[in-house]
């Protein structure tokens, strides 16, 4: 608790002041995700085509990401990755502490976005797959053209997950010296006395944040299923299209019968 009472107009005078902070924030979880878009694809594949070894592995790497607190793994990478590269004569004392903040929350979303690529691609049903090589596609052009698009729609709402939880989880970030909004709002309320009037400009500022990624994710996903049900109308329409084309070509062929006899 602090010193003083408390005064609302403090909130809004201290979310001012943690705006420039923001951009720090923004940019920890802009490149992790970026980052562990790519570690999440290269960890997904070995599973999706059953590698042997490489699904061995990637399995070990998700299961250590995902069971292990985020706050251990910034510890273990800032304090003993670069112990272990001094083993082979490599110096890494003077590399900025966010590179390794950054190193570590890409590893630690490349865990759960390839569980999240691995669910959505094997959501799709296979059917469509077998139908696309029977048309004459190849891998490629079956994997671009009929799973991606449906795996994206799957994927979004946890991909939107990992991304919320990416953010607050930048709020650890601070243990390392990194002065983000968290690590600022830390120091102002040191300085002021005034934790509550800090922390609730804190709360305000992650809520409407992550209120406008859901926004946007929620705009994503509605824009992607739109096509994804206009599809399946379309193809609930041919189906009706050859039932009906079924049916009079039988009546027809009926006809004729009855017409010969």
């Amino acid at each position: 608790m602090g010193q003083h009472p408390f005064d609302i107009s403090y909130v809004f005078e201290y979310f001012i002041r943690l705006l420039p902070s923001l951009r720090i924030t923004l940019y920890i979880v802009g490149s992790s995700i970026a980052f562990g878009l790519i570690v999440g694809l290269l960890v997904a594949l070995p599973q999706l085509y059953r590698v042997p070894v490489l699904q061995r592995l990637a399995r070990i790497y998700i299961s250590f990401f995902r069971g292990t607190p985020i706050l251990i793994q910034l510890f273990l990478f800032y304090y003993g990755l670069p112990e272990l590269l001094k083993l082979i004569h490599i110096d890494v004392s003077k590399t900025p502490t966010l590179f390794f903040v950054i190193l570590t929350y890409s590893l630690h979303s490349g865990a759960y976005i390839s569980e999240v690529i691995r669910g959505a691609v094997t959501a799709v049903d296979r059917g469509q797959v077998e139908a696309a090589y029977a048309m004459g596609m190849n891998g490629y052009q079956a994997f671009i053209r009929i799973v991606m698009p449906q795996a994206l729609a799957i994927s979004i709402p946890v991909f939107a997950n990992v991304v919320l939880g990416n953010l607050k989880d930048t709020s650890l970030a601070f243990t390392l010296g990194i002065l983000e909004i968290t690590g600022r709002a830390q120091t102002i309320g040191a300085l002021s006395q005034r934790f509550i009037e800090i922390y609730l400009s804190l709360a305000l500022l992650y809520f409407i944040i992550c209120f406008v990624l859901e926004r946007l994710f929620f705009r994503l996903e509605r824009r992607l299923l739109r096509f994804e049900q206009s599809a399946e109308a379309e193809q609930r329409l041919r189906r009706v299209e050859g039932s009906i084309f079924g049916r009079a070509t039988s009546a027809a062929k009926l006809r004729n019968k009855e017409a010969r006899l």
